[in-house]
């Protein structure tokens, strides 16, 4: 379980530095669906992580990552609707 918790924050990770990546490089703008899903999936993945262990700080910073990425992927949907 613990090599499994490990894998998830590192893939937490890669999808936030691949969002920021694709963001700065100009291949995406920050008010895509893309940028929004990769950040929150990567904060969902640290919150596992962090959670699991113990660091209660990291963890309540990506529940709140989490939440800004489900706000923007809300107001996206209801501009196209």
């Amino acid at each position: 379980m613990i090599v499994a918790i490990e894998i998830i924050g590192w893939i937490g990770a890669g999808l936030i530095l691949l969002a920021y990546l694709l963001l700065s490089a100009g291949r995406i703008p920050a008010r895509s669906v893309i940028y929004q899903a990769l950040n929150l999936l990567g904060a969902i993945a640290f919150v596992i992580n962090s959670g699991w262990n113990g660091a209660i700080p990291s963890a309540a910073l990506n529940v709140v990552w989490a939440g800004i990425a489900i706000f923007a992927l809300v107001r996206m949907a209801q501009v196209k609707a």
